[in-house]
């Protein structure tokens, strides 16, 4: 595991556009949330323990977000050869187990997590209306081990502020995690 912070993706960015699978092969794009207010898209995955830490409770912020409108995609752009782990069919008893309520999507040739800049599991771009970037980073100052609650404060001040027309914080923390495993060879530049 190599602790890897988010690139911190220029605010202003244009959501990069996407189309991929969940589990069970259902396509989903970033069109599909152009009615939404908000989206967040999160660069995810199963093994990480910095995902597991705050997977709880995320899937308990994803419930209560989008009764207010925001919309959410999870991304997995793991090697799933080098990490069976986060293989598709171990997707889908994640998406069981913890009840999520946003696809969960698979990023196999990489190519979206590095459109985004992704450079660690978990990292977080929230994006408004008119889908520009608005916040990139940290879920919370939670990490494991370190005996901070995990409480999506970070998070939830953006994505408060978003919805209700105002500008997210300036103070952005980036997200830390595991990287990001690429593909032998296919390493982005910025990793």
């Amino acid at each position: 595991m190599a602790l890897t912070p988010s690139t911190m993706l220029a605010l202003g960015t244009e959501a990069p556009d996407f189309r991929l699978p969940d589990p069970a092969g259902k396509l989903v794009a970033l069109a599909d949330f152009r009615d939404a207010p908000a989206l967040l898209v999160a660069f995810w995955c199963n093994h990480c323990p910095y995902v597991q830490h705050v997977r709880e409770g995320f899937a308990a912020f994803a419930k209560e977000y989008a009764a207010k409108g925001l919309a959410i995609v999870a991304i997995n752009a793991n090697d799933a050869r080098s990490h069976p782990e986060d293989a598709p069919p171990a997707m889908a008893k994640e998406i069981r187990r913890f009840g999520f309520v946003f696809p969960y999507l698979v990023d196999e040739t990489q190519a979206v997590a590095k459109a985004y800049r992704a450079a660690c599991t978990p990292d977080f771009f929230l994006f408004d209306g008119a889908r520009k970037l608005v916040y990139r980073g940290q879920f919370d100052a939670s990490r494991p081990g370190n005996r901070i609650p995990v409480t999506g404060a970070d998070l939830r001040a953006a994505v408060d502020a978003v919805l209700a027309g105002r500008a997210a914080p300036a103070d952005q923390k980036p997200s830390i995690g595991c990287n990001i495993k690429w593909k032998a060879g296919a390493e982005p530049e910025y990793a």
